[in-house]
């Protein structure tokens, strides 16, 4: 997802079919966070329209309160933390499983029985 901001309020607002005042009360509620340009204008990125697309299927569709979107929302973030963490936990064990694997792999030699000591089949 992209998270370069790009949009001003009222572009945003008109592509998620939101009022931008509407947008402005999610982030007094710190439902949703734009960057600001240095002279305080609002830039939504793409992230920011997922997530107000987001509240507003919780509003609209299933008729959830803003504290209820704001519980939701916290626990999707939290979700979402947590698979990072146990993806970039998955790439550290496998370079340390492929590290184990290199060092057992040149100290590793075929064993083959003595000749003399397989009994022959006839």
């Amino acid at each position: 997802m992209d998270d370069r901001p790009r949009y001003m309020i009222s572009v945003a607002a008109d592509i998620v079919g939101m009022h931008p005042q509407t947008l402005r009360i999610y982030e007094n509620k710190g439902l949703v966070r734009p960057k600001r340009t240095p002279g305080g204008t609002r830039l939504y990125s793409e992230r920011d329209l997922e997530r107000l697309r987001a509240i507003q299927h919780l509003t609209t569709e299933l008729g959830l309160n803003l504290a209820g979107v704001e519980h939701v929302l916290r626990l999707q973030d939290e979700v979402q933390r947590m698979r990072e963490r146990l993806a970039r936990m998955e790439r550290e064990m496998r370079r340390a499983v492929d590290e184990v694997h290199k060092t057992y792999r040149r100290e590793l030699v075929l064993y083959r029985p003595p000749t003399e000591l397989v009994p022959k089949r006839n």
